[in-house]
């Protein structure tokens, strides 16, 4: 299922969520048949990404391929996405925030725990590669705003219009009815997270986005904080995330999933057991979304997310699939 037809597939009343308990909810989806099943991978190479995005997975998967890291394959597979202006969500094309600014948060991570950032990066099409200049080019993790724009500049990455005519528009649209608390569903936030174990069993990982749509003007989510929307240990595994940013760094979301992991459970408890920890701390509202995938380090790969529509793609030697998520909210 793609992201925009997981609108009309996620979007549940509070009404009709609160009158599910925890306990039914997590019942209901084992006896749904959506009880978790891990990809098991016997050979490396793998990649996996949030969401539908064959183009990126491909790509990523031909630089493992061709005896490429991790590190650059996760870097090239969710360019294809930042530069790809049909995805609203991610680099240019992506919606503005309320300003009518497109601003760009994004962060990579290698096997040796080196890790590069920018938050609220404007004018640049490709913040994940900015972001690992930042890793490897300089003694910080996080640039942001201006400073992360001159950086940019300074490593010979150039200046582009990011908000596209369709964007505009539907920003310009938006403006005439807009409330000043963010609407929040699939269609105004989304983020494109990717994992990938090379042949040398190295692991990295990486997460770029345009951030929530017609956010206050310097919010930032999740997806270019270490912990929060990627975490990446060599000897454990990793994750990334994706959904309402604000819950995922309330739970250092992605961290606890390789701990998770470290404590012995399978990608595929430890991204559930995550998601619970989140809906444990909001019981009475469960209108958003939240998916997280992991791999570990033998290659099995798992997800789970709240709503039900979220995927996963998984590209190894055993073919290239989307994979649906199992949710807590089980149908």
């Amino acid at each position: 299922m793609n992201r925009r037809k997981f609108l009309e597939k996620s979007t549940l009343s509070t009404a009709g969520i609160l009158s599910t308990p925890l306990i039914a909810g997590e019942r209901q989806g084992l006896e749904s048949g959506n009880s978790p099943n891990p990809s098991s991978i016997d050979l490396k190479p793998i990649v996996i990404a949030t969401w539908d995005v064959p183009n990126a997975t491909e790509k990523a998967w031909s630089v493992l391929q061709n005896g490429g890291s991790a590190l650059d394959a996760v870097e090239q597979g969710v360019r294809i996405e930042e530069a790809d202006e049909n995805n609203q969500s991610v680099g240019k094309g992506g919606r503005p925030d309320r300003d009518g600014n497109v601003t760009l948060d994004a962060c990579i991570m290698d096997k040796d725990s080196n890790c590069g950032s920018v938050v609220y990066l404007q004018n640049i099409a490709h913040p994940i590669s900015v972001a690992r200049k930042v890793m490897e080019e300089t003694p910080h993790v996080i640039l942001a705003g201006k400073g992360a724009e001159q950086f940019a500049y300074s490593q010979g990455f150039e200046k582009e219009e990011l908000l596209t005519e369709k964007s505009k528009q539907e920003w310009l649209q938006w403006k005439k009815t807009a409330q000043y608390r963010p609407v929040i569903n699939i269609e105004n936030h989304d983020t494109i997270g990717m994992l990938a174990i090379d042949g040398n069993g190295d692991i990295a990982g990486a997460c770029t986005t345009s951030g929530m749509a017609y956010k206050i003007a310097g919010r930032v989510g999740d997806s270019p904080i270490i912990g929060a929307g990627l975490f990446v240990d060599n000897e454990v595994g990793g994750a990334t995330a994706t959904g309402v940013g604000e819950e995922v760094i309330r739970t250092v979301g992605s961290f606890l999933v390789v701990e998770l992991m470290r404590q012995g459970k399978s990608p595929q408890e430890a991204c559930r057991t995550a998601v619970q920890r989140i809906i444990e701390k909001n019981k009475d509202k469960l209108d958003f979304q939240i998916g997280f995938i992991a791999i570990n380090r033998n290659g099995e790969t798992g997800g789970f997310c709240i709503h039900p529509g979220f995927s996963y793609r998984v590209y190894s030697g055993k073919g290239h699939k989307n994979n649906p998520s199992s949710s807590y909210l089980a149908k």
